[in-house]
């Protein structure tokens, strides 16, 4: 069974540099194979496979040897299988074309191997000991570890780690029906009683903050000191917003979970003439 857990790290000046130094390799390898991948199949009409650009790194490594420099390899190898299955995704309906990466947006490296959970730190390859905030011990086997950057400056670790032995328990014995509304978020049926949940109104609060934040922002002469403090206050109130949803989501979510061991919920039919239950 795999479970993640997500931690706030507090990188120094010096690591945050070198995280910056991976998270531009591994942004830049992305492009340089995602662009191999577009034109190998504009020409072919086939698609480029993955041993074939994983193999483009010993040579890319000697060309710019920042990339085996400044990035662990295997971060590089991850980057590689990521985007392979970013195409797959594509190919087979579940997901959009993967684009290019910008430094402007989220940033994130992902570590199959090495890291290790040292006390209340972790141990990156080339990065070194990072402090970490953990909510609970760490004591089963770390399979893989992804570290991300936001774009209000917080450094994140997702932890995915193996447990054994660990089966999920059905504690409620309901039967639940789940239909989304426009008043309001959801309408709950047991089969005797009917509960309404209601959209949070700090949500409101912030949505209607982000947008006057946005007007605001909308407004500064591009490449002033002014727009780039107020990019910086609206990917705050973003992040408000989406820690506010997320919150919300999960507290209802976990509450039904309990209550119930069998949850229907509507599919929502958007090329149809209605919903489908």
């Amino acid at each position: 069974m795999l479970k993640a857990v997500k931690v706030r790290l507090y990188p120094t000046t010096e690591q945050e540099i070198a995280l910056a130094k991976s998270f531009g390799c591994a942004r830049w390898y992305w492009n340089y194979a995602l662009n191999a991948c577009i034109q190998h199949y504009s020409q072919t009409g086939k698609s480029l496979k993955l041993s074939l650009y994983k193999a483009y790194l010993p040579q890319l490594k000697v060309e710019y040897p920042w990339l085996k420099e400044d990035c662990y390899s295997a971060v590089l190898q991850c980057v590689a299988i990521n985007l392979n299955k970013a195409y797959a995704n594509f190919f087979e309906g579940r997901a959009k074309f993967p684009r290019f990466k910008s430094k402007h947006h989220k940033q994130s490296i992902q570590y199959p191997q090495n890291v290790k959970v040292v006390g209340d730190c972790l141990e990156v390859p080339k990065i070194g000991v990072i402090k970490a905030v953990f909510h609970r011990p760490i004591e089963e086997k770390v399979k893989t570890v992804t570290i991300s950057k936001t774009p209000t400056d917080k450094y994140f670790a997702s932890i995915l780690l193996e447990i054994e032995g660990e089966s999920s328990q059905i504690s409620g014995d309901k039967t639940l029906s789940i239909d989304l509304g426009l008043k309001d978020f959801a309408i709950v049926h047991d089969g005797n009683e009917v509960t309404k949940y209601s959209n949070p109104k700090y949500l409101k609060r912030h949505e209607k903050n982000l947008a006057r934040k946005q007007k605001k922002f909308a407004r500064k002469v591009k490449g002033s000191n002014s727009r780039n403090k107020y990019k910086k206050l609206v990917a705050k109130v973003h992040e408000r917003v989406s820690n506010s949803r997320q919150d919300f989501l999960h507290k209802l979510s976990r509450k039904l979970v309990d209550e119930a061991s069998v949850i229907i919920v509507e599919n929502l039919n958007c090329f149809g003439n209605g919903a489908e239950s």
